[in-house]
């Protein structure tokens, strides 16, 4: 007979994790007399004493526990009770040294205080426990990454890794030590990684074409940058709707403002202070348009009366001002949840071709635009 099909036996007056209690399993006259299993004074239970506490090998006690292997059942309802009753939690980084394969994701965002990647991050966990992993969340501010947190992916042996990225060096330092990645929100490693990416272009030309449609003429672009793929597709977007509606763009409406309210904020202060300021801005983020809405305020200006303002991000404030700000709308939550779901399959096909989802971007028209106010030049 084997120890998968024996019962427990009779209480013992020693021994590391005590007693086996009647309910798990024993029989004879000695389960009268039996007691719960005592967890080790000073020190993390161990499968080795459940092992000893359910009378099993401790491969016994790993099969049952992990589910890889066969186990009786009623050997495998025996260890889960001690397991229980002992306290025991496996060891995670251990079951990854031994499998060499790690169910935790890594996932880097690059502000966490805007509310776009903190709902990407809410989506990606969600996700990510549903099938089944661990999600080691990192806020990375370096303005082009911190070489530590490359370093704390690896060493924390992540199966794979989604990426806000603000720079190539990332991506590339985890792919050069076999950690698979998912590109978020941009795209620097086109054709080596996969990546989820908003439809950037056609949501940027869809309002500024309303932009247009109203009648003004001078618009201005409040953009971070245009070296990224959100900031260059954004920038697109515009110059196509520009000229779409016959518009000469002037670069001195195109305005660099970074990803600071405050630094936004003093740009545009100092283009609306002009008597021939713009009539409507497109701020291409959620930051941006913040500080175009504080600017305005600032100097008196009402918006939509005396400047119509459209944004990219739909931040949550936005719908409660008055008048909302028209926006297009990203489902950070839904993007974080499908980069999770490509990384994944990327794990099950490591040698398939490198793909990009891209989303649709959806325009959410709220009372920010109206048409350019009377008596004052909608063209230069």
């Amino acid at each position: 007979m084997s120890e998968d099909t024996l019962p427990a036996p009779a209480a013992t007056g020693g021994g590391t994790a005590g007693t086996i209690a009647a309910s798990a399993g024993t029989v004879g006259p000695a389960t009268s007399r039996t007691s719960a299993p005592r967890a080790p004074a000073g020190r993390r239970v161990t499968i080795r004493d459940v092992a000893e506490a359910a009378a099993v090998s401790r491969s016994t006690a790993s099969r049952a526990l992990t589910g890889n292997g066969y186990v009786a059942e009623a050997v495998r309802g025996r260890v889960h009770d001690v397991a229980q009753a002992l306290g025991y939690v496996p060891d995670a980084t251990a079951q990854h040294l031994r499998r060499r394969v790690s169910n935790s994701l890594g996932l880097v965002v690059s502000n966490l205080a805007n509310p776009f990647y903190a709902e990407l991050a809410a989506g990606a966990a969600r996700q990510a426990r549903h099938r089944g992993y661990t999600m080691m969340l990192i806020d990375d501010g370096a303005p082009t990454g911190d070489p530590a947190t490359a370093r704390a992916l690896v060493q924390m042996r992540v199966a794979g890794a989604i990426l806000t990225p603000v720079s190539p060096d990332l991506g590339a330092y985890l792919r050069e030590h076999d950690i698979p990645t998912v590109e978020v929100d941009r795209q620097f490693a086109e054709g080596l990684s996969d990546a989820v990416v908003v439809d950037n272009t056609r949501g940027a030309r869809q309002v500024t074409t309303r932009l247009a449609e109203l009648g003004h003429r001078r618009i201005a672009l409040f953009i971070d940058e245009t070296h990224w793929t959100t900031g260059r597709d954004r920038h697109a977007g515009y110059r196509q709707a520009l000229e779409e509606a016959g518009i000469r763009p002037d670069p001195a409406l195109v305005v660099s403002s970074g990803w600071d309210v405050d630094v936004a904020r003093a740009r545009a202060a100092a283009l609306l202070a002009d008597p021939d300021h713009p009539t409507a801005v497109f701020a291409a983020n959620n930051v941006l348009a913040e500080g175009v809405w504080r600017a305005s305020a600032d100097l008196g200006l009402t918006i939509p009366d005396d400047l119509s303002l459209v944004s990219f991000d739909d931040a949550p404030w936005m719908s409660m001002v008055t008048p909302g700000i028209t926006a297009v709308a990203q489902d950070a939550v839904a993007i974080g949840s499908a980069a999770v779901d490509l990384l994944l399959d990327r794990l099950a096909a490591p040698d398939a071709p490198p793909r990009t989802e891209v989303v649709p971007a959806l325009v959410v028209r709220r009372g920010s635009t109206a048409a350019p106010p009377e008596g004052r030049p909608i063209a230069r």
